[in-house]
Protein backbone atom coordinates (compact mmCIF):
# COMPACT_ATOMS: atom_id res chain seq x y z
CA UNK A 1 0.00 0.00 0.00
CA UNK A 2 1.17 3.48 -1.01
CA UNK A 3 -0.24 5.49 2.21
CA UNK A 4 -1.13 9.10 1.09
CA UNK A 5 -0.93 10.40 4.82
CA UNK A 6 0.68 10.50 7.77
CA UNK A 7 -1.79 8.71 9.66
CA UNK A 8 -1.76 6.03 7.19
CA UNK A 9 1.61 5.89 7.88
CA UNK A 10 1.33 5.32 11.60
CA UNK A 11 -2.11 2.57 10.73
CA UNK A 12 -0.26 0.53 8.55
CA UNK A 13 3.07 0.52 10.16
CA UNK A 14 5.28 2.53 7.92
CA UNK A 15 5.74 4.90 10.80
CA UNK A 16 6.00 3.34 14.55
CA UNK A 17 6.13 4.96 17.58
CA UNK A 18 9.45 4.57 19.47
CA UNK A 19 11.50 6.17 22.25
CA UNK A 20 13.21 9.86 21.86
CA UNK A 21 16.26 9.04 21.09
CA UNK A 22 18.65 12.67 21.56
CA UNK A 23 22.11 11.06 21.48
CA UNK A 24 21.58 9.00 18.10
CA UNK A 25 19.21 12.37 16.95
CA UNK A 26 23.07 14.13 17.96
CA UNK A 27 25.06 11.58 16.13
CA UNK A 28 22.70 11.12 12.87
CA UNK A 29 23.37 15.82 12.46
CA UNK A 30 26.86 15.24 12.92
CA UNK A 31 26.72 12.36 10.27
CA UNK A 32 24.39 14.56 8.00
CA UNK A 33 26.85 17.67 8.56
CA UNK A 34 30.16 15.81 8.07
CA UNK A 35 29.00 14.27 4.46
CA UNK A 36 27.88 17.83 3.65
CA UNK A 37 31.33 19.33 4.33
CA UNK A 38 33.03 16.34 2.46
CA UNK A 39 30.71 16.57 -0.59
CA UNK A 40 31.07 20.56 -0.76
CA UNK A 41 34.88 20.12 -0.94
CA UNK A 42 34.15 17.38 -3.53
CA UNK A 43 32.39 20.04 -5.89
CA UNK A 44 30.65 18.41 -8.28
CA UNK A 45 31.32 18.05 -12.22
CA UNK A 46 29.86 15.79 -15.01
CA UNK A 47 31.39 13.09 -13.96
CA UNK A 48 30.09 12.79 -10.17
CA UNK A 49 27.03 14.77 -10.17
CA UNK A 50 24.93 11.98 -9.45
CA UNK A 51 27.03 10.70 -6.49
CA UNK A 52 27.37 14.05 -5.54
CA UNK A 53 23.34 14.50 -5.41
CA UNK A 54 22.95 10.83 -3.85
CA UNK A 55 25.29 12.17 -1.07
CA UNK A 56 22.99 14.78 -0.45
CA UNK A 57 20.20 13.07 -0.34
CA UNK A 58 21.72 10.73 1.91
CA UNK A 59 22.86 13.74 4.35
CA UNK A 60 18.56 14.64 4.31
CA UNK A 61 17.37 11.23 5.26
CA UNK A 62 19.80 11.69 7.90
CA UNK A 63 18.56 14.96 9.20
CA UNK A 64 14.80 13.79 8.74
CA UNK A 65 15.63 10.80 10.82
CA UNK A 66 16.78 12.70 13.55
CA UNK A 67 14.06 14.94 13.66
CA UNK A 68 11.56 12.24 13.62
CA UNK A 69 13.77 10.35 16.57
CA UNK A 70 13.54 13.56 18.58
CA UNK A 71 9.72 13.01 18.05
CA UNK A 72 9.68 9.35 18.91
CA UNK A 73 9.48 8.02 15.94
CA UNK A 74 11.06 5.71 13.00
CA UNK A 75 9.83 5.37 9.51
CA UNK A 76 10.22 2.35 7.16
CA UNK A 77 9.78 4.49 4.10
CA UNK A 78 10.87 7.70 2.54
CA UNK A 79 6.95 8.53 1.28
CA UNK A 80 6.40 8.50 4.87
CA UNK A 81 9.25 11.26 5.82
CA UNK A 82 7.26 12.92 3.09
CA UNK A 83 4.04 12.86 4.55
CA UNK A 84 5.75 13.82 8.52
CA UNK A 85 6.84 16.82 7.16
CA UNK A 86 3.61 17.83 5.51
CA UNK A 87 1.27 16.23 7.56
CA UNK A 88 2.72 17.09 11.31
CA UNK A 89 5.50 19.96 10.60
CA UNK A 90 3.06 21.85 8.33
CA UNK A 91 5.31 22.43 5.51
CA UNK A 92 4.24 21.72 2.28
CA UNK A 93 6.98 23.83 1.23
CA UNK A 94 9.54 21.36 2.30
CA UNK A 95 7.77 18.77 1.32
CA UNK A 96 7.61 19.91 -2.28
CA UNK A 97 11.30 20.27 -2.46
CA UNK A 98 11.73 16.63 -0.80
CA UNK A 99 9.17 15.20 -3.27
CA UNK A 100 11.21 16.07 -6.05
CA UNK A 101 14.48 15.05 -4.36
CA UNK A 102 12.79 11.97 -3.41
CA UNK A 103 11.63 11.43 -7.07
CA UNK A 104 15.17 12.14 -8.90
CA UNK A 105 16.89 9.82 -6.30
CA UNK A 106 14.63 7.27 -7.28
CA UNK A 107 15.00 7.59 -11.41
CA UNK A 108 18.77 7.24 -10.27
CA UNK A 109 18.59 4.15 -8.20
CA UNK A 110 15.50 2.29 -9.70
CA UNK A 111 15.28 3.10 -13.55
CA UNK A 112 18.99 3.96 -14.21
CA UNK A 113 18.15 7.53 -15.18
CA UNK A 114 21.23 10.19 -15.21
CA UNK A 115 21.08 13.46 -14.27
CA UNK A 116 22.86 16.20 -15.89
CA UNK A 117 24.85 18.59 -14.48
CA UNK A 118 22.38 21.71 -14.26
CA UNK A 119 19.59 19.39 -13.38
CA UNK A 120 22.24 17.81 -10.52
CA UNK A 121 23.38 21.16 -9.20
CA UNK A 122 19.74 22.57 -9.32
CA UNK A 123 18.26 19.54 -7.03
CA UNK A 124 21.88 19.67 -4.53
CA UNK A 125 20.94 22.88 -4.19
CA UNK A 126 17.26 22.22 -3.29
CA UNK A 127 18.48 19.28 -0.79
CA UNK A 128 21.21 22.23 0.73
CA UNK A 129 18.33 24.90 1.49
CA UNK A 130 16.05 21.62 2.81
CA UNK A 131 18.77 20.64 5.20
CA UNK A 132 19.19 24.59 6.40
CA UNK A 133 15.52 24.39 7.51
CA UNK A 134 15.92 21.34 9.06
CA UNK A 135 18.95 21.97 11.14
CA UNK A 136 17.15 25.21 12.44
CA UNK A 137 14.61 22.99 13.67
CA UNK A 138 16.63 20.46 14.87
CA UNK A 139 19.04 22.92 16.48
CA UNK A 140 15.27 24.32 18.26
CA UNK A 141 14.55 20.74 19.37
CA UNK A 142 18.31 19.55 20.55
CA UNK A 143 18.71 23.13 22.75
CA UNK A 144 15.38 22.36 24.78
CA UNK A 145 16.76 18.95 25.90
Amino acid sequence: MKESTWKECLETGSALEVSSDVPKARSLLETSLGRNEYLKESGIKETSANFIFEGYYTSVLEMLHALLLLHGYKVKNHICLGHYIRDVLKRDDLFRIFDDCRYKRNSLIYYGKRMDLGTARSSTNQCIKFMAEIKNILDDKLAMR
